[in-house]
């Protein structure tokens, strides 16, 4: 019997296969597998995510986590401090923490941080500028809600105009790859889950936000 996290992981795998350098496509697969318990193959998803896409810093988190459960310790740890000096350079706090739990679960504590990325850092917190939570990056806040309700009004305060024009892009692309029609309410959760995906949105705090299980 074919499952809705089966479905998923189809979906994905068939998103990769059309587009190897969608590194969102290999970031949801990675996901899909984690959710699955099929801990190597999301490993391997979440290291060709950073390969396409080296400043995702949750990239790095999610592949150390999933490296960990499959038992390949030794890349998890290279990962994972990989991960946090790009974080913590980016002042991507939630990543960082993240990572900073999982190295402390294996017995390692953080890399002492190089004198010019904790520079760096501290200009991004210095600065004020607005920081976008899905990249880490400084950009422009968006001025408005994109859409009505808590979640809008999250996206506002935390994903940058410049991330939600990339998420514009890839949502037509995930529109075309798995043939959604909007009529259908469970394409329409599909492609929420995939925007929650893409800006960062944790199930919890999706639930939180929307009132939805």
């Amino acid at each position: 019997m074919t499952t809705e996290i089966d479905e998923r992981i189809a979906r994905f795998e068939t998103m990769t296969q059309a587009d190897p350098l969608n590194d969102m496509a290999h970031f949801s697969l990675g996901n899909a597998y984690l959710q699955a318990g099929r801990a190597a193959e999301a490993g391997r998803s979440f290291l060709a995510c950073i390969e396409l896409n080296k400043e995702m810093s949750k990239a790095y988190q999610l592949a150390g986590e999933a490296l960990i459960a499959a038992g390949w310790t030794d890349q998890a740890v290279e990962t994972l401090e990989t991960g946090y000096e790009i974080a913590a350079g980016k002042g991507d706090l939630l990543p960082r923490d993240a990572i900073v739990e999982l190295l402390k679960s294996i017995g390692r504590e953080p890399p002492a941080l190089a004198e010019d990325v904790a520079e760096q850092a501290e200009r991004i917190r210095a600065s004020g500028a607005f920081v976008c939570s899905r990249t880490g990056r400084p950009g422009t806040q968006l001025p408005d809600p994109p859409m009505r309700g808590p979640l809008g009004e999250w996206i506002r305060d935390n994903i940058s105009a410049e991330t939600w024009r990339d998420w514009i892009g890839q949502g037509t692309k995930v529109i075309n790859e798995l043939r959604l029609d909007f009529s259908r309410e469970e394409d329409q959760e599909a492609f929420d889950l995939q925007m929650c995906e893409y800006l960062g949105i944790e199930p919890e705090l999706h639930a939180r936000l929307t009132g939805k299980p």
